[in-house]
């Protein structure tokens, strides 16, 4: 609660004698709507706080060190300005209101600063000698330039020797009265922090904790899809050694599961559109989806509901009152989960599909098919629009893709890297030299009606590349075992 007009009146008759013959030799402000002005007298150096917080709205002596920003704000600014050096000619009460006018003589001339330590429409202003307002603290519009007049509030007067919020009882202070009442202050606005504290904490974690719980559901989801790919690789195998007695056009086929010791006969549902090879490699593709899905969703999951269930026990201890703000200071969220999300997709690139894997000497990721099937599906499934495509050129032999950051150039060394890996698995080996292709993936197409691997290529440049043994052996070490 801000202070009455009647406790206001008491503070400024404590503070007034105290600030004769006083000149402003410092102007602070500390918070949004807090103000400091350190006061010059004989002998002595007073802090005078005024506070317009709404709930807190005061003003009075206090000796508590408060931190300030490195740069002053706008209305500081403007009070070091036209202020600093200002000689103190009179403190008073307006009419045992809740307004308070310091007079000031300044190098500009007399000026008053008034406090309208009002509740919600707290407020500092700076008048002119003709009374005209030169700045407020709250930044009104349209309001420099105008008279002053003092607002019109309802009288809620409370005895002038009614103050049982403050004790006096302690003369250790030469103030008293102020000494109370910043400790009073000093405590509420403690308490205030550390709710604010806590009701700022609460929204970050019940957002955050509805953010996981949707990414842990999407992973269960994720995971359930894959699971139903678990028989898959039984599947394609099955098919693969059934190739020559599948036609195109079958809805299935029923062959006999040799990976069951009772050997049953299996029906197996084939794609209409695709020929044996095609849905062949569909099953194993699909198998893949269910290793990778056990491998990366399993673990994330389980530190997901770990962190999840960390973060709830954290709300609740807010919720029963029983939560501390720390010292030191907290991160956005423990709950780091949703930032490794990209972190972990990154990881998941290297180790994605069955290619062969290089690191260039610049530090960017190379990937090598190995066959017709995996160069299809490094070009038309891992690889992004972005990406350069590499492969030599007239010859069977393996994609080549190299990882790029949109709108990003290749590196020369890169380059040369990428063409050599691309002239070593190729029918090119032998002679050890020979033209490399290389264009943007977007520019590379799937030939229609042709075998897996084959595509059509335009925007392509050409590099001719030697194998170089110096060359070689960097990528090798730099390479991710298969």
């Amino acid at each position: 609660m801000a202070l009455t007009a009647a406790e206001i009146g008491e503070v400024v008759a404590e503070l007034a004698p105290a600030l004769a013959e006083g000149w402003v030799q410092k102007i602070q402000q500390p918070m949004e709507r807090t103000v400091l002005l350190e006061i010059r007298t004989p002998g002595r150096t007073h802090r005078l706080l005024f506070s317009c917080h709404p709930e807190t709205a005061r003003l009075h002596f206090t000796t508590e060190a408060i931190q300030n920003p490195l740069t002053p704000r706008p209305f500081c600014q403007f009070l070091r300005a036209h202020l600093q050096g200002a000689r103190i000619d009179k403190i008073e009460q307006v009419h045992g209101d809740r307004i308070v006018h310091l007079a000031l003589s300044t190098k500009e001339g007399l000026c008053t600063l008034v406090a309208e330590l009002t509740g919600k429409t707290s407020n500092l202003l700076v008048l002119n000698e003709a009374g005209l307002i030169q700045r407020d603290l709250n930044g009104t519009k349209d309001l420099a330039g105008q008279h002053y007049a003092v607002p019109a509030f309802p009288r809620r007067d409370r005895p002038v020797t009614a103050l049982p919020r403050f004790s006096r009882a302690s003369q250790e202070s030469p103030f008293p009265l102020s000494a109370a009442i910043e400790a009073h202050y000093r405590k509420a606005e403690a308490t205030s922090a550390v709710q604010t504290a806590q009701n700022v904490r609460a929204g970050i974690l019940r957002k955050f904790i509805k953010k996981l719980r949707r990414r842990i559901e999407a992973w269960h989801e994720d995971l359930a899809k894959a699971e139903k790919y678990k028989t898959y690789a039984r599947y394609g195998e099955l098919i693969k050694a059934n190739l020559g007695t599948i036609r195109r056009g079958q809805t299935d086929i029923i062959l006999v599961d040799y990976f069951n010791e009772e050997l049953p006969s299996l029906t197996i549902p084939l794609d209409q559109t695709k020929n044996p090879q095609g849905n062949m490699d569909d099953y194993f593709k699909k198998h893949r989806k269910h290793l990778a899905a056990e491998r990366e969703l399993r673990p994330r999951i389980a530190e997901g509901e770990k962190e999840l269930a960390s973060l709830q026990q954290e709300l609740a201890s807010i919720e029963q009152g029983t939560w501390q703000p720390s010292n030191r200071a907290q991160p956005a969220l423990r709950g780091k989960i949703l930032a490794r999300v990209g972190r972990e997709k990154a990881k998941q690139e290297r180790r994605q599909g069955p290619f062969r894997c290089f690191t260039s000497s610049d530090g960017l990721t190379i990937y090598v098919g190995k066959n017709a099937r995996e160069n299809d599906e490094l070009t038309f499934g891992l690889a992004k629009s972005d990406d350069l495509w590499l492969h030599a050129s007239g010859t069977p032999g393996s994609h080549v893709v190299v990882r790029l950051k949109k709108g990003s150039e290749i590196p020369p060394e890169t380059l040369r890297d990428a063409a050599t890996l691309a002239l070593l698995y190729s029918d090119l080996k032998k002679s050890g030299k020979g033209d490399v292709i290389y264009t943007r993936r977007k520019w590379v197409k799937k030939a229609k009606g042709q075998a897996p691997g084959a595509v059509t290529v335009t925007q392509e440049k050409s590099l001719f590349v030697s194998l170089d043994k110096i060359r070689l052996a960097g990528l090798k070490e730099r390479s991710d075992a298969r």
